[in-house]
């Protein structure tokens, strides 16, 4: 068949379809290329140009193919510069996405993921446009990160919520009106129920939401209220570079995997930051690459349960390898298999860059095995701080806590650890006021924090959460003020204890990576040291190792040793000694 043939033959078998434009386009470049002017099919006929008989199939041959065009079809038009926006539903216009330079004020409250959420949330909102505030006053967006794992939290946030409603009906009507939202865990629980209580809030977004933002707010501009509560099984932001919040900074918080699947009876997370979900490696370490190059000296790994972090990103990740608990530990989740281990992800993290202290929080003591302490003892600047989290000193409680441990367990696993990583800071979390706790049960906390010695300690009184398994199963029966009491006896015999083992630091030199100026004095600078404690000594010149003869005085993210004269609870005081790097302090400490 003539190949002008075949393309009128397909024109009329796909009339107009997806196709029939690119077949149009075909035919027109064909007319071009003979010279034929009609619109009907050339006849056999020759037509002579510039005294030369040319045959029209030997030049159709020779001619542009059916893949030119295709290609041609299909190469992107430019567009003007302008923000990244994802394709608009079919009720906004790209525009209606942008912001337009609207001004955004962020608050965050309650822990690191939050803090993490918070750079993701702003690093989507600015790539759409909208610039940041550090002043309320003349913010056109506020939107509050919340926390729900205790009603004091959430109590804090309604009391906010209470502020902005008198700073929006204040508002003056030549500005654009002034939209707030709540983002995170409480958007997540409580869902509905914000909206309806308090019609200020214009919209919510859930941990899992964030990309959703600028549509949340286009919507909102409408004057109706937006919300975005899915939970995700694959969200992870691995490809949001979060921006920094604070320029000066510097450390920073990478944020390995989301979500927990421990389930403890007491815990809301699992249910306003869904299942576990693990960031590929190869994304963790690019964000840890450029961090590097910026200069930071601090990186912390961020997961509600973050040592058990999986990355099963990759076929080849996927083997029958079971994974390896602390001793004696369970879980209340089927054994997983295969995927890149906390182990390897820690191993690779640490190589980067060995003038960059890693650090990690929060773990679970069932995922510590040997592997893991056997790394931090081996790098120097994988921190020498372990948070492990006992929640109770009972092994009654801790039962019905559904920690997967019992105190036994749990206190040989604090002696594996010394015995691993030698000079080791240990912090914890505990509860005071559990369901069913007795006096006795009480006691075995205060008696395990004595024995411990923990350097830095989380206590809190115990705060019923709906949709936990206590809140459907056990009873809420220890009063409140003996939960009070409770908790001030375990806060009394914490601060006993971590002074005692604070105290052992004194008269040692401390590597201590300096924050900045101390809050107390203008004279002072602080910093934290391996154990992330709070180290404070004089803004004075000191000799710098690195540059002999040079004296300086130490900037924020420089390592500088300090000798330890003084210990408390929560801080550490000494005189500084030198500039120095992480590397070479090794022969000092």
């Amino acid at each position: 068949m003539h190949p002008l043939q075949c393309v009128l033959q397909a024109q009329r078998c796909l009339r107009w379809g997806p196709l029939a434009s690119v077949s149009w386009l075909l035919l027109r470049t064909c007319r071009a290329h003979s010279g034929v002017r009609n619109s009907a099919c050339p006849s056999p006929e020759r037509r002579q140009e510039d005294g030369v008989w040319k045959d029209f199939s030997s030049r159709l041959a020779t001619g542009p193919t059916f893949q030119h065009f295709l290609r041609s079809a299909s190469v992107p038009q430019e567009k003007p510069s302008t923000p990244d926006v994802e394709d608009p539903p079919p009720y906004l216009t790209v525009d209606e996405l942008l912001g337009r330079q609207r001004k955004v004020y962020l608050e965050t409250y309650g822990c690191q993921m939050n803090v993490n959420d918070t750079e993701i949330a702003w690093s989507i909102l600015k790539k759409s446009g909208y610039l940041r505030t550090s002043n309320l006053q003349e913010a056109d967006v506020v939107l509050l990160v919340t926390c729900s794992i205790r009603e004091k939290a959430e109590q804090t946030i309604w009391n906010r919520l209470h502020q902005l409603k008198s700073l929006k009906s204040k508002r003056l009507r030549s500005r654009v009106p002034l939209r707030i939202g709540i983002l995170g865990c409480m958007a997540e629980r409580l869902k509905e129920e914000i909206l309806n209580r308090e019609k200020t809030v214009d919209i919510l977004a859930g941990p899992d939401a964030y990309r959703d933002l600028p549509r949340l707010l286009a919507v909102a501009e409408s004057g109706q209220q937006a919300a975005n509560v899915l939970l995700s099984l694959d969200e992870t932001y691995a490809d949001v570079v979060p921006v920094q919040t604070s320029p000066s900074a510097t450390s920073a918080f990478v944020s390995i995997m989301r979500g927990c699947d421990n389930m403890c009876s007491y815990c809301i997370v699992p249910f306003t930051r869904g299942r576990e979900r693990s960031r590929p490696v190869a994304s963790i370490l690019e964000e840890v690459r450029k961090l590097s190059e910026q200069g930071l000296k601090e990186v912390t790994l961020l997961g509600q349960n973050v040592n058990s972090f999986r990355d099963n990103s990759e076929v080849q990740f996927n083997n029958a390898v079971s994974t390896n608990l602390s001793r004696g530990f369970s879980t209340n989740y089927k054994a997983k298999q295969g995927g890149l281990r906390f182990a390897y992800l820690l191993d690779q993290v640490s190589r980067i860059d060995p003038e960059m202290r890693i650090r990690f929080t929060s773990p679970h003591p069932k995922d510590f095995p040997d592997e893991v302490l056997q790394l931090i003892h081996e790098r120097d600047n994988i921190c020498k701080q372990i948070h492990l989290p006992a929640q109770s000193g009972s092994s009654r409680v801790l039962e019905a806590m559904r920690r997967g441990y019992s105190r036994e367990t749990y206190v040989e696993l604090i002696h594996h650890i010394r015995e691993s990583i030698p000079g080791v800071s240990l912090s914890s979390d505990f509860i005071a006021g559990f369901c069913g706790e007795t006096e006795e049960d009480h006691l075995q906390t205060v008696s395990l924090l004595q024995e411990v010695q923990y350097n830095m300690g989380f206590l809190f009184a115990y705060s019923m959460r709906q949709k936990t398994r206590a809140y459907h199963r056990l009873k809420d029966d220890i009063p409140e003020e003996v939960k009070l009491r409770r908790l001030e006896e375990l806060i009394t015999v914490f601060r006993e204890e971590a002074t005692k083992a604070n105290k052992t630091f004194v008269g040692c030199t401390q590597l201590v990576l300096v924050e900045g100026l101390s809050k107390r004095s203008a004279t002072d600078l602080y910093g934290r040291n391996d154990g992330n404690l709070k180290v404070i000594f004089p803004d004075v010149e000191m000799e710098d190792v690195t540059n002999s003869g040079l004296r300086v005085q130490a900037q924020p993210g420089d390592y500088v040793l300090v000798k330890i004269t003084s210990a408390s609870s929560q801080t550490l005081k000494g005189h500084v000694l030198c500039r120095t790097t992480l590397k070479d302090s090794a022969a000092y400490c």
